[in-house]
């Protein structure tokens, strides 16, 4: 059906009628739980072309293909919204959810799936008139259309006069005819002068990227308003373990005072720190983390090749979760590029739970960007079949060599830890509904199980496991092991401080309207508040930040998530990361229920007690050693 860029709209048309025939069937149905699962047979039928249609809009190789995808995209999209506002369609689920004996004799996932369903419905403005409602409607989708197109502009390069660049720096750039083409920051770059030019042209401001941010915003605030709340944040916080604007504003507040307490050691390496800028931060940490433990990507690499990291995540499954990884053969055409491998994984008992395909080289076209793409999601078939999931992890990584197999830095490898995390969640949480499967669960638990792998790919007794010399199979000494694992603390808190800063100015931007001040403004007051470097001149870094599209309201997500990471790693696996009893209490606990139970009850449930809002900052706090902090972070 896909064979071909066409195959999209068949597959989309097929998907309309099959919903159609649902909304029927829904509609006529009495009150009970088979209601719910018609819902989720129609979310289903929805998300199959929806969610693969989000994937090959980014990573096919073919435009064409590409192209296709969007346009599926938008036109499920658009089918969601009108379902999300059909009526006769949310009766039929109010009138379950009213019906007190039939409400209680409903197992807890179904019950929770039933509300979060009438949650969506509550959230687009079902409770509008029949005019308000088209008005949602027509806001949502063109905020999607505004997401797509903010998010296109986030990559685009920026072109100079290759005359205004000193002659000796050009060369660091792309060359278009007199033009030098600036697609990135070049933060790596040890000449100061081409990161400064770098910085400055990259983020130069974009009258048309910035006109579409401004519409986003607003558009998100009106919707909002329209369905009844206060901001987008309120609207978006609903759900989340933050719940709403407030609570994460506190917890935010208590995190700031805290970093604000971590001082710097400027007198290593003879840094100018008094002077220093936005571009020199990655520059300098890394340096720092060099000369300190001399941390040089290319001693590590030959320790990291991608077959070794891959047998370390191999071994660390089997005895953590009784999973193991095994490579299958693909069939002509089942993948879009020639260098993408399937994964099949394995329960010693309960045998195959899905598949993974590893897209993790580079090509021309594809994006720079390391994630995990739910294609298919796992629920329980009407026929008792369960329908296994099936998902792409898509990584950056080189090709391997005539006399070299691709060789991994530590930051490659953390990566790769980080988005198996995201895969082992959509595997083992195993719900019955599709709506709540695997990573379907809000946004601020999310990215718990991938940060948690990182603590994993830090430590040193499961490094050892894995790390060889592809050339000679000597182990990665003990020593290196360690200087690595130390050297992540050196500047931790300045790298946490840009944390706290993006989220900071994510939540200005989707709090109260109108905005008292432009979106530039309020980003240079932001971040000379809260990170304490200067903002720069004729620069616009919001209009890159394409984490304003898929965590619009929610990028605080990552330092809750890693509040929660450090707890379970800290209470549950420090002591013996291969801790088989642990991995079965984390299964249950956290992976397998997806988000078919609040958040907060799943991290409750693994650490066997209720956490304080206190409890996530020194967390977070915690895990940096002051004495290795080397970076002005007074907020």
């Amino acid at each position: 059906e896909l064979s071909c860029p066409e195959g999209f709209q068949e597959a989309q048309d097929k998907a309309l009628q099959e919903s159609e025939q649902l909304v029927q069937k829904a509609c006529s149905t009495p009150p009970g739980p088979e209601i719910v699962m018609i819902f989720d047979q129609l979310s289903d039928a929805l998300c199959r072309v929806a969610d693969l249609a989000d994937f090959v809009k980014i990573a096919h190789p073919d435009f064409a293909f590409r192209e296709a995808a969007e346009e599926a995209c938008r036109n499920i999209g658009t089918m969601v919204e009108k379902l999300n506002t059909d009526v006769e369609l949310c009766q039929s689920l109010r009138r379950l959810l009213a019906d007190e004996v039939v409400m209680n004799s409903l197992d807890p996932e179904t019950r929770r799936v039933a509300e979060l369903f009438m949650f969506d419905f509550e959230i687009s403005g079902i409770h509008l008139d029949e005019e308000k409602r088209k008005k949602a409607v027509n806001l949502n989708v063109r905020i999607l259309d505004l997401c797509n197109e903010f998010l296109t502009g986030t990559h685009l390069p920026n072109k100079i006069d290759k005359r205004v660049l000193p002659e000796h720096i050009r060369s660091n750039f792309t060359t278009e005819g007199n033009y030098l083409e600036v697609a990135g920051l070049h933060a790596d770059c040890p000449n100061d002068l081409v990161r400064e030019a770098a910085y400055k042209i990259f983020l130069y401001p974009n009258a048309e990227q910035l006109s579409c941010l401004e519409e986003l915003l607003a558009s998100r605030n009106s919707l909002a308003q329209l369905v009844g709340y206060d901001t987008f944040a309120h609207r978006a916080l609903q759900g989340t373990m933050a719940k709403n604007p407030g609570i994460r504003h506190v917890w935010g507040s208590k995190l700031r005072k805290r970093m604000s307490c971590v001082r710097c050691d400027v007198k290593s390496s003879g840094i100018l720190f008094q002077k220093l800028m936005p571009w020199d931060h990655p520059y300098y940490s890394g340096v720092l983390r060099a000369e300190r433990y001399n941390i040089d990507p290319g001693l590590y690499c030959p320790f990291f090749s991608l077959g070794a990291c891959m047998e370390g995540l191999n071994s660390l499954f089997s005895q953590l979760l009784g999973i193991s990884l095994y490579a299958e053969q693909t069939q002509r055409g089942e993948v879009w590029s020639e260098d993408v491998r399937k994964l099949a994984v394995v329960h010693e008992n309960e045998g195959l739970l899905g598949y993974i395909y590893c897209d993790f080289f580079q090509r021309p076209d594809k994006p720079h960007q390391d994630c995990h793409f739910t294609v298919r999601g796992g629920r329980l078939k009407e026929n008792g079949e369960y329908q296994l999931p099936v998902v792409v992890l898509m990584l950056s990584l080189p090709h391997s060599t005539r006399n070299a197999p691709t060789l991994l830095s530590p930051g490659m490898m953390e990566n790769l830890f980080h988005e198996m995390g995201h895969a082992m969640h959509s595997m083992l949480g195993r719900t019955r509904y599709q709506h709540v499967t695997g990573t379907r669960c809000p946004t601020d638990f999310a990215e718990v199980p991938s940060i948690l792998m990182e603590y994993f790919a830090n430590d040193y007794r499961v490094v050892n496991q894995f790390a060889r010399h592809y050339k000679t199979g000597q182990p990665l000494p003990k020593n290196m092991v360690s200087r690595l694992c130390e050297s992540k603390k050196v500047c931790a808190a300045a790298d946490m401080q840009l944390q706290v800063f993006y989220a900071a100015l994510d939540q200005i931007y989707h709090g109260k309207h109108p905005l008292q001040k432009s979106t530039t403004e309020i980003l240079k007051e932001t971040q000379e508040k809260v990170y304490g470097l200067p903002h720069v001149p004729n620069t616009a870094w919001q209009l890159r930040f394409s984490h304003l599209v898929g965590y619009g309201a929610k990028y605080y997500s990552y330092l809750m998530s890693r509040a929660v990471a450090s707890m379970v790693w800290k209470q549950c696996f420090a002591h013996n990361p291969f801790d088989r009893a642990m991995g079965e209490r984390y299964r249950r606990e956290m992976l397998a229920h997806g988000g078919g139970k609040e958040p907060i009850l799943m991290v409750q449930g693994m650490l066997q007690k209720s956490p304080s809002v206190e409890d996530f900052v020194d967390a977070l706090v915690s895990d940096l050693d002051q004495d290795f902090e080397t970076f002005i972070t007074d907020s």
